[in-house]
């Protein structure tokens, strides 16, 4: 059943409308886990040239936002605490890696690093998402879960 709940999730990020705003792409996800990609464009620079600090957030929210989805339940962020370690430069590709630490009926704790392209650690996060009992509205009637 995993299966199809990744197959819906993965149709999910590659038709919302942020994710392709973003260009965050959905490359890998399984129970608890997830790997999203982003190249970073001129539009997403602050005023230093840098890349934008809500953009690498966008990246790490979409990764645990798949992650803690994973299950087949409702589940949204909680709590998320970033630490930015390095800035990435423009045009790197950057990709979040989401893994569950922890679950139980009504919660999931989270790591989140995000690496560039020759994997120097950009950001690292620990979040906490609320898990509803409600399953995931795009599924349908399924109740094998």
């Amino acid at each position: 059943m995993s299966e199809k709940i990744f197959d819906e999730i993965r149709k999910r990020v590659r038709n919302e409308p942020f994710a392709g705003k973003m260009g965050l792409s959905l490359e890998e996800i399984g129970e608890g886990y997830s790997m999203v990609k982003m190249e970073l464009t001129p539009d997403m620079e602050n005023f230093f040239g840098d890349a934008h600090g809500g953009a690498v957030f966008s990246l790490i929210y979409e990764a645990l936002e798949i992650a803690s989805n994973s299950h087949g339940k409702i589940a949204v962020p909680l709590n998320v605490n970033i630490t930015y370690h390095e800035p990435p430069s423009p045009g790197d590709v950057l990709t979040a890696e989401a893994s569950e630490e922890n679950l139980t009926i009504r919660t999931g704790s989270y790591y989140i690093s995000v690496r560039n392209q020759a994997g120097k650690l950009i950001a690292s996060c620990q979040a906490l998402a609320c898990r509803k009992k409600e399953l995931l509205p795009f599924l349908g009637e399924w109740t094998e879960y």
